[in-house]
């Protein structure tokens, strides 16, 4: 068996979910052969040389969940893209490119978070450009830990107020941009989180039938999973 999951989000302000994970870590996820982590595991991400206790306790149920013979993966999302080598290192996640193609259930399944097919929304793809620039990353990390504590929270908010006034389906994939990318990387399946919308879609490219997972956020009670078993693929909630 294999586990996908994406959006925990976790943050302190929210123990419920970061139990919740715990407690799925110390579980299922110790009888699955792989968990792979499609991003935004975290709520914020300043940097791995900033570590609370909060971060340093995920980051040892992690490790503890891959020596236990879970093989890990994790994908960067939209808030937590500072993840780095040291955090992996340390977690025993193998870290993912953006997209990537995998083989799960004896086929090739295109990988991502999701927020890279949200065209519509045109101020967020440009500051997706720049937040996933190398150099932009470099100048954010080299501010004092205060400041990038300090951005972190502004860009939350903005975040937030942003997508109060944002219509549903800009918010949303662009269907087109789904279809494009799947013909890009020959699949018929595509897996991916970030829009909160769990469902599973039927479509078509070229003359194919093909299907796209979305993988539901975690919330107080209750989170998502992909688990795969042979060649099936089934998308589900579970309490946490």
């Amino acid at each position: 068996m294999q586990l996908l999951i994406a959006d925990l989000h976790l943050h302190p302000s929210q123990p419920d979910i970061a139990k919740g994970f715990i407690d799925y870590l110390r579980g299922p996820a110790r009888q699955a052969s792989s968990l792979t982590i499609l991003g935004d595991l975290f709520e914020a991400w300043i940097g791995d040389d900033y570590r609370g206790d909060f971060e340093q306790q995920i980051i040892a149920e992690l490790r503890a969940c891959a020596e236990a013979g879970t093989r890990l993966a994790f994908m960067h999302g939209n808030r937590d893209f500072l993840i780095g080598e040291s955090f992996a290192a340390d977690s025993g996640c193998a870290l993912l490119d953006d997209p990537t193609v995998v083989e799960l259930g004896g086929q090739r399944v295109l990988l991502l978070h999701g927020d890279s097919l949200c065209t519509r929304d045109e101020a967020y793809m440009a500051f997706r450009q720049q937040a996933r620039n190398p150099a932009w990353q470099a100048q954010i990390l080299a501010m004092p830990v205060e400041e990038r504590l300090a951005l972190a929270m502004k860009l939350r908010e903005q975040s937030g107020e942003a997508n109060t006034n944002k219509a549903e389906d800009i918010m949303d994939v662009t269907p087109d941009a789904v279809i494009e990318l799947m013909q890009t990387h020959d699949v018929r399946i595509m897996i991916h989180g970030h829009t909160h919308r769990p469902a599973v879609h039927d479509l078509r490219v070229g003359e194919e039938a093909a299907k796209r997972y979305v993988i539901g956020d975690w919330r107080p009670g209750v989170g998502w999973q992909l688990r795969v078993e042979g060649d099936e693929l089934t998308l589900e909630s579970f309490a946490i």
